[in-house]
């Protein structure tokens, strides 16, 4: 492994994935107590301080080791998941979409942030490598996140929206996946069956969106 290469990788990548990970809980937090839960607001969870949300092993030592083992080919991490009592919200099954939705919705705007950051360097004639590729890597850090939440399997944000959908039956049957949920989307990572039927597709469908929304702006700075 190139200590080297690493060390360059980790300094592009540092800032868009703190970001794109505080940003995503601390959505979740600000909605749900907009919503009636105070949970996360009383924790001190409803913040852009990255420290709150990171989780030693599941945001740092995990992706480091995935990177080792498979040379950077994959890499997997989470954040500490910010505490919501759906019970406490005005409307539960109605309100728990929203809450969920907060988290996806924030990284699809810092992707498109980033968009428009990379293209006003452009038009700065601002050439950096290392600007220009920390964009990159923040537009691909948020849509990977964005669509990989979206899985509808409980735990993640889609499963969590998937109940919030179904029938009351329906939904509290489902919801009765959450305890095994991780370990079910961990056995389909590993598989490759999210990565080649949820992540790609969708993934190319988000980045044809923002290159649509983006391209006034492109063309204004050429």
């Amino acid at each position: 492994m190139d200590i080297a290469n690493l060390i360059q990788t980790v300094a592009i990548y540092a800032l868009p994935v703190l970001f794109a990970i505080t940003v995503h809980e601390a959505a979740h937090g600000y909605v749900a107590r907009h919503f009636g839960d105070n949970t996360a607001w009383m924790l001190g969870r409803v913040t852009l301080n990255p420290i709150k949300h990171i989780d030693p092993l599941g945001t740092i030592l995990m992706p480091l080791l995935l990177y080792f083992a498979t040379s950077g080919a994959f890499l997997f991490g989470y954040a500490k998941p910010v505490p919501v009592q759906f019970g406490n919200l005005r409307n539960p099954k109605r309100d728990m979409i929203w809450v969920a939705l907060a988290g996806p919705a924030a990284n699809l705007i810092q992707a498109l942030l980033w968009g428009i950051l990379f293209y006003l360097l452009q038009g700065a004639s601002i050439s950096e490598p290392f600007f220009i590729k920390m964009c990159q890597a923040g537009i691909l850090v948020n849509v990977v996140m964005m669509v990989f939440n979206l899985f509808p399997l409980p735990p993640l944000d889609g499963g969590r929206i998937v109940v919030g959908l179904l029938p009351y039956k329906a939904a509290l049957t489902f919801s009765r996946i959450e305890p095994w949920g991780f370990f079910v989307v961990m056995a389909l990572v590993i598989s490759g069956i999210i990565s080649n039927l949820w992540m790609r597709p969708l993934m190319a469908l988000t980045y044809s969106l923002l290159d649509m929304v983006l391209t006034p702006l492109a063309m204004l700075v050429r």
